[in-house]
C-alpha cells in the first residue's frame, strides 16, 4: 500500500495534536510503515486518548509511573511530564506518582524517574555546607 508524503506528514501533525507530543518512532514508523502505526496508535486511542473513566491528568500521571518503572528512554517519560502539567497536574503530584516506584521497582528505577522530573520542572536541591565536606 503506498501513501504519500503529506498523508504521512499531517498523520505525525494529528498525533502532536491529540497527544501533545510525539516520539521518534513514530516520525520513523510515519515515513517506513504508515499502517502498522495507525494500527499501533488505534490501541493507544482506545486506552488513552478517548475519554473514559479516567481523566487525561490522571492517565499521564499513571504513564510517567510506568514508564519510571519500566526505565523507559528519558525523553519518553519527559513528554508525559510534560503532557500531566499541562493538563494540571502539579510538579508534587508528578514526583508522588513517581514516588511510588520505590517499594515496588526500587531505588535505582525511582532515580531514573526523578532525574527526568528534576530536568523538566527544574529543581535544585540542597548542598551540604561546606563544613561537613570531607577534604579531598
Amino acid at each position: 500500500m503506498s501513501t504519500d508524503r503529506d498523508e504521512r506528514q499531517e498523520y505525525v501533525d494529528d498525533m502532536v495534536r491529540r497527544r501533545g507530543y510525539v516520539l521518534e518512532y513514530h516520525k520513523v514508523m510515519a515515513a517506513q510503515d504508515l499502517e502498522v502505526l495507525k494500527a499501533a496508535d488505534g490501541l493507544v486511542s482506545a486506552a488513552y486518548l478517548r475519554p473514559r473513566s479516567l481523566d487525561r491528568r490522571t492517565k499521564e500521571l499513571l504513564f510517567v509511573l510506568s514508564l519510571t518503572v519500566m526505565r523507559a528512554e528519558r525523553h519518553h517519560i519527559a513528554s508525559h511530564i510534560r503532557v500531566a502539567l499541562q493538563h494540571g497536574a502539579t510538579p508534587e503530584e508528578i514526583l508522588e506518582a513517581i514516588e511510588i516506584a520505590l517499594p515496588e521497582a526500587g531505588v535505582v528505577a525511582f532515580q531514573h524517574g526523578f532525574d527526568v522530573w528534576r530536568e523538566v520542572v527544574g529543581v535544585a536541591g540542597i548542598e551540604p555546607s561546606p563544613e561537613v565536606m570531607p577534604a579531598n
